[in-house]
């Protein structure tokens, strides 16, 4: 009997009826032959809800007891999904994160799966249950709840996929899967139907919302095939794989130089205003930040005048209010003049592995800003993406210019 395992986003569980329809999906999956796993989120805004009610009681939350907290949605999500589904006649059971046997390391927030140890899962699934795990969760060898930081049900669904062994990983959602770019902003986007894990990678880590990139870093090591699909729809979604399969059904794919639009509002531009130029300062500076937990995307240093520059980066937003106070901690030491930042700022950028064999794809892009009138302030490219910092008043005509250009709405 096949194994599948099943994950529900927050706004597929926001309310009762909702709850019921996810478990009638889930019932008629088991009738179907298979053994059943299934991962869900909090309801609908209730993790925002929690921050919000930590934050009115102390301007600086204790990670720890953060996590204590924000574990309890899921928690609500697992129990209430399991009432339902033995309400309509199958039996099933919910474990937290812990009880699936979920380990993490000891950082809390943003905690990293160190192993799963899926044994009460195979018990209660050789009872012929269905197991609901609380997504977003796990406990390290302090025996701490610790979270998976923002998506991590996604994470928790394609390990649990990898340490168990199963067919696949279906990921239900609002939307019917991975689009060209966002269809609120461009109404003619399409649904891509087999997107690679490279591509799919990139294009979690440029702001596309639909996947937390961490899983598809797992679906990618243990060759997870991930399904991206609707809750509310029995349509095909987007399937996401290896590069070798998808050429085995789609042997056209080369030919494709960008799959995707994407772009982040969580972005922000810091700048260390006039620091000496010396070796190890850019060291100092990015160090103290890494120290912090803090990840730096772009980075651009201009050149030395009079034995000093400027360096520029960007952060994630969130983490704007901790950057701040290490780097004026740095700014101190070093001797630089000031510390800056922008806020209305957002990265834009194009993913396609078809980009390895396409010259002048970049070129394209940034001619493309140009004739919409849009300004690029940082640049950062690999080998499948291009990334832009622009204005943020300026996302729209941006990205719907970009996906004009590279023809993703005649796909």
């Amino acid at each position: 009997m096949p194994l599948v395992v099943m994950k529900f986003g927050g706004s597929s569980v926001a309310d009762a009826e909702k709850i019921k329809r996810v478990a009638g999906r889930v019932i008629s999956k088991k009738r179907k032959g298979n053994k059943v796993v299934v991962v869900v989120s909090a309801p609908g805004d209730m993790t925002d809800d929690l921050v919000a009610l930590a934050e009115g009681v102390t301007t600086d939350p204790d990670e720890r007891e953060m996590d204590m907290l924000l574990a309890t949605g899921e928690q609500v999500s697992i129990a209430l999904l399991s009432m339902a589904i033995k309400e309509m006649g199958e039996d099933a059971i919910s474990l937290t994160g812990p009880q699936a046997g979920i380990y993490a390391d000891k950082t809390h927030t943003r905690a990293r799966i160190v192993r799963i140890a899926p044994a009460k899962i195979y018990q209660e699934l050789a009872k012929g249950k269905i197991v609901i795990v609380a997504g977003f969760q796990g406990i390290n060898r302090n025996l701490d709840i610790t979270t998976l930081g923002r998506g991590g049900s996604d994470l928790t669904a394609v390990a649990i996929a990898a340490a168990t062994k199963a067919g696949t990983c279906e990921i239900y959602t609002d939307v019917e899967g991975v689009y060209t770019t966002d269809p609120r902003l461009v109404k003619n986007a399409k649904k891509i139907d087999y997107i690679s894990y490279e591509e799919m990678l990139e294009m979690a880590g440029t702001g596309a919302q639909v996947m937390q990139g961490r899983s598809i870093e797992v679906g990618k090591k243990y060759g997870v095939d991930i399904h991206v699909c609707s809750t509310f729809s029995e349509n095909t979604g987007t399937f996401i794989t290896s590069e070798e399969k998808i050429r085995s059904r789609r042997p056209t794919m080369e030919k494709v130089a960008v799959a995707g639009v994407t772009y982040d509002k969580n972005q922000v531009k810091l700048s260390v205003i006039d620091v000496r130029d010396k070796p190890g300062v850019a060291a100092r500076i990015f160090g103290r930040l890494a120290k912090g937990g803090i990840n730096v995307d772009m980075i651009i240093q201009s050149a030395a005048t009079e034995r000093h520059n400027d360096i520029s980066f960007t952060v994630a937003r969130t983490d704007l209010k901790k950057a701040l106070g290490i780097l004026e901690k740095a700014r101190r030491a070093l001797g630089a003049k000031s510390i800056i930042y922008d806020d209305k700022v957002v990265k834009v950028s194009i993913v396609g592995v078809g980009m390895r064999s396409h010259p002048g794809v970049a070129a394209k892009m940034f001619a493309t800003l140009a004739k919409a009138k849009v300004n690029i302030e940082m640049i950062s490219t690999s080998e499948i993406k291009v990334s832009c910092i622009i204005k943020e008043h300026d996302l729209q005509r941006a990205v719907a210019a970009l996906h004009r250009a590279y023809k993703l709405g005649d796909k």
